[in-house]
């Protein structure tokens, strides 16, 4: 398909037990809906049998195809994915699926307008979080706050999983990423605020998943690092046009 209303792009790292359903379910959505879409999966060098897995789609779903990214990192996967699309509107989505994907179409026109950037929101009025460890929700507000207090000043959640881009706004916007792991997030929106790219935030209900790849303290020490690489980059005129 050359030009789709929409293309999902799933990243995929290691996967095998839960991108099955996670499929099965953004098939079956789809299919119901009057826009052509497609499905992009990228296969984040799995070691797994994920890549297998997502063959195995491909070959029944003539929308799903599979990509390879061998560096490391969730944002190198979406980067793949985004820069290879095709669709109108391109979505990114957590192969948990921790936002219902009946959720998808509060991001699209005619639900959303006047937009080049919409992202889903953990802490917008309205959203709901359901079973997170009280830990992690306040390690992830103290992230924020120092994101809020260095790069993003009033910008609630910056890492929930869920963002659709416009086609043009996503090539502008990832040719430019230099960050590959869990602070790519900060990064894509720090250049669509230098850009000045219309965001608008969307609450959504989200499902705490006790089999996240997320180490609270680990990736954490990471992203503060990061953030301060963003902003060493910012200044330094990396992200200009």
């Amino acid at each position: 398909m050359d030009n789709p209303f929409l293309s999902l792009i799933i990243p995929a790292y290691n996967e095998e037990k839960r991108l099955p359903s996670t499929l099965n379910q953004v098939v079956r959505f789809l299919e119901k809906q009057s826009y052509s879409h497609e499905i992009v999966i990228v296969d984040n060098a799995s070691t797994d049998g994920t890549g297998k897995i997502i063959d195995d789609y491909a070959r029944e779903h003539a929308g799903l195809r599979k990509l390879y990214e061998g560096q490391p990192g969730k944002g190198a996967a979406i980067r793949k994915g985004m820069l290879s699309a095709a669709g109108q509107y391109r979505f990114m989505c957590d192969a948990d699926l921790s936002m219902p994907i009946g959720e998808l179409n509060r991001f699209l026109p005619p639900r959303l307008e006047h937009f080049d950037l919409a992202i889903a929101s953990r802490e917008a009025e309205g959203s709901i979080r359901y079973h997170e460890p009280i830990y992690r929700h306040l390690g992830g507000r103290l992230i924020n706050f120092f994101i809020q207090l260095t790069l993003l000043p009033g910008m609630q959640d910056t890492q929930c999983g869920f963002k659709c881009f416009r086609g043009p706004v996503a090539e502008d916007i990832f040719k430019h990423l230099t960050l590959h792991g869990w602070a790519f997030d900060i990064e894509i929106l720090t250049i669509s605020k230098m850009r000045g790219y219309r965001i608008k935030e969307v609450p959504i209900p989200w499902y705490f998943d006790s089999e996240s790849k997320v180490n609270a303290f680990q990736d954490a020490l990471g992203m503060l690092t990061d953030i301060l690489t963003i902003r060493r980059n910012k200044r330094r005129g990396v992200y200009e046009k």
